[in-house]
């Protein structure tokens, strides 16, 4: 071991210094990171608090019969915020929202929590950009740097072209990432918003309050959640139609469990059922579904394993079994 670390020029009390150092370092790291990084909920809340004012001042705007004024007011506003931007402009310029977007783009969007005209643009701005980049990049990665010396011409610029088409779908993956993400952390915090939705009936408070308690409550386990209950809360204060306002929260989510949940809402609400047995019954689907999801992928447990032992456990377990009866042949036969 001290020959080794003499052809590498360095003493062993030097290695064990880094070593330490870098635990050290570490450590520190693992500390202070959580510190540093603030309260996500507040930050997140920040924004819908902003979305909030904005829905009820274009509610108010509608109630005093100016929809068609402070419509155009809106459509002037939103049209100045395009126009601002590198990214704004590009969009504009070469019509990106018809090109490489539709009703369902927008859709993921809201549902990846991204609300607003300005991160469409950015998304299409991405997605518009990002081909040329890596294109460029790949470029000068294989010409100017020399990769892929020993390939044809036709194989590198294949590679380049393939690079740009990753970064042209960049944009698509990560938003569905995102999305599943959210989802995810919606459903698994879902059965419990509900159970506390249900308290909260049956205690004597309204709908509304309700789901704000329950939006404060639930912010521990899930942000987004808390974030699309805060919205459901501002849009049944402020929205004529209640029934609308589920349908929203339908919308943003893309739960199936969630629009069970919307529809049996708006039938209490339409034909006076007792809204805490709807509660309780949804409170259980909803946990089965979840168990159901777990047993699923418990199931699917043991096939996506068969490929990992073939390759690792069993040469391991057949040398392990096989080697001492090999050793003592081969003394045998010397």
């Amino acid at each position: 071991m001290d020959q080794a670390f003499a052809l590498v020029g360095l003493s062993p009390q030097v290695v064990v210094g880094l070593l330490v150092t870098f635990a050290v370092f570490a450590t520190a790291v693992t500390v202070a990171l959580p510190m540093l990084q603030g309260n996500e909920l507040k930050t997140r809340m920040k924004v819908v608090a902003l979305e909030r004012d904005e829905l009820r001042a274009r509610e108010r705007a509608r109630l005093a019969n100016e929809k068609d004024r402070s419509g155009n007011t809106r459509r002037a506003s939103a049209r100045q915020l395009d126009d601002a931007g590198l990214a704004s402009k590009v969009v504009n310029r070469f019509n990106l929202k018809n090109a490489l977007s539709d009703e369902k783009t927008v859709t993921k969007l809201r549902q990846a929590g991204y609300r607003g005209q300005r991160p469409l643009t950015l998304f299409l701005f991405a997605r518009f950009a990002l081909p040329f980049a890596a294109f460029a990049a790949s470029l000068v990665y294989v010409f100017a740097l020399g990769a892929l010396e020993g390939q044809p011409l036709g194989i590198r610029l294949v590679a380049c072209v393939a690079v740009a088409y990753a970064g042209f779908y960049l944009p698509n993956v990560l938003l569905a990432n995102r999305l599943k993400k959210r989802q995810l952390s919606i459903g698994r915090a879902w059965p419990d918003a509900l159970d506390l939705l249900l308290i909260c009936v049956e205690s004597g408070l309204a709908s509304e309050a309700a789901f704000r308690r329950v939006s404060e409550e639930i912010g521990i386990q899930s942000v987004p959640l808390a974030e699309e209950l805060v919205l459901l809360c501002a849009e049944l204060s402020y929205l004529s139609d209640r029934r609308v306002a589920y349908e929203n929260l339908n919308n943003r989510i893309g739960l199936e469990t969630v629009r069970s949940a919307t529809t049996a809402l708006i039938q209490a609400e339409r034909y006076g059922t007792p809204l805490g047995q709807a509660l309780r019954v949804l409170a259980q689907e909803s946990r089965d579904h979840r168990m159901n999801l777990a047993e699923k992928k418990a199931a699917s447990l043991p096939p996506k394993l068969t490929v990992p032992m073939i390759l690792f456990f069993l040469p391991v377990l057949f040398s392990v079994i096989l080697g001492p009866a090999a050793i003592q042949i081969m003394q045998a036969m010397q």
